[in-house]
Formats: structure tokens, sequence, C-alpha cells
């Protein structure tokens, strides 16, 4: 992975994200990384949370895209959150100063939050803003063991046709034990063998309309407590 040569592109939206050649795959969808990103993870995962402060899961920080969303979303409605981005392989600076999700959102006024996301430590909490603190872990996926700890995963791993061990049995039973009962998990992905294995573990599933681009995602949600 970290070998792979990564660039710059932009998306149908006019926002950019990476994309990685060789596997052919982008950090978010082509068709629009900021519409698929408010799609999948505000529209069907933070409007669920009205009024309440959450703590919140993210499988791939990678541009920091959701983070940033989440932050101006969460500045709007009065929101305390406690973010929790997992990475093993940190985007380099030299490509954050390449994005423009700060122009595309019409944030200027936000650049030196943007910034600090990427700049603060891996491993250290840090206060975006008071009610808002981000810790960034550098780790793979399959060392998670967080115990009933958030209230929403924001689930956006490289696509289970390149990396199909992240959409696994394994990887979805860590991700419920994550999970307060009643805490939900959003991913844009939709595929059988996905669903499949969420609902292995445990979680109720349903589909959603896509983002534009895809017909469905889905949603799942922790809804036992026997269910570590």
């Amino acid at each position: 992975m970290t070998k792979l040569k990564r660039e710059i592109i932009t998306t149908s939206d006019g926002s950019t994200t990476i994309h990685i050649p060789e596997w052919d795959e982008q950090y978010h969808s082509k068709h629009g990384a900021i519409q698929e990103a408010y799609h999948v993870f505000i529209k069907h995962g933070l409007d669920l949370f009205q009024n309440q402060n959450i703590s919140i899961l993210e499988i791939g920080f990678g541009t920091g895209l959701n983070t940033f969303i989440t932050y101006i979303e969460s500045e709007q409605r009065n929101l305390e959150i406690k973010y929790v981005g997992v990475e093993a392989y940190p985007i380099a600076l030299e490509e954050v100063s390449k994005l423009n999700y700060v122009s595309e959102l019409q944030a200027n006024d936000l650049k030196n939050v943007f910034d600090q996301m990427h700049q603060t430590k891996w491993g250290v909490k840090d206060y975006l803003r008071k009610g808002f603190s981000l810790l960034k872990r550098k780790q793979f996926f399959q060392d998670i063991e967080d115990s009933k700890s958030f209230d929403l995963i924001y689930f956006d791993a490289f696509g289970a046709r390149v990396q199909p061990e992240l959409w696994s049995v394994e990887i979805f039973q860590k991700m419920i034990n994550a999970l307060k009962v009643g805490g939900v998990l959003v991913t844009y992905a939709a595929k059988g063998s996905v669903r499949r294995a969420m609902l292995e573990v445990g979680f109720s599933v349903e589909k959603l309309p896509g983002p534009p681009g895809k017909r469905e995602m889905l949603r799942a949600m922790k809804v036992s407590s026997d269910i570590q």
C-alpha cells in the first residue's frame, strides 16, 4: 500500500480525491466526493442523532473529508462530538495541500480547522474546538479492540473489490463490538457479501438509496445488548 502511486483527481461535483491507478480505486466516489460524504455519512448517519452528543469512529480517516464535514455540521447544530479516525497509511501533508474541500464547501473561515486536523499528532487527542475532540489512530483495522464505545461508525474503507479482507465477518465483529446498543454503522457499500457478513455478526441491516453513481448503500444497527 505504501508503495502504490497516488494522484489527486477532480470528481464530478468539483471536489478532489486521491486516485490509486494500480487499483483503479479512489478514496471517494469519482461521481462526487463531497456529495457522497454528505449522502452516506451525514444524511444517513449523523442525521439520526438530532440534539445528541455522540462518539464517532471513522474507519478510513484518509483525506479527512468526512471529519471536516462532520465538524461543519456539528458547529451548525451545536453538537458535542468525540471523533476517532483510524488510518493505517496516512496521506502526506503535500497531498493534503492539494485537496480543495475548504473552498468547495465555502468554508474558508475554517481552513485552520482543516489544517489542524491533518497536523495534529497521531495517537494524541486534540480539540478542534470546545466540544469537538479528534483522536487519530494509526492502526490496522484488524487491530481495533474498542468495546461499546461509539454511537456511530463511518465505514469508509477501500472497496471490497481491492481489499475484501476489510469487509469480512472478522472486521464487522470488531465493528459491532465497538458500538453501543442502538449504535449505527453506515457505509457506501451494498454488496451482498458485505450485507451477509454484517448479518452474521448480529447487525440489523437495511438497504438505502445510494449516493450519485450508486444504486444502494447499507446501514446497520446494533440492536441487542447480548452482543458484546
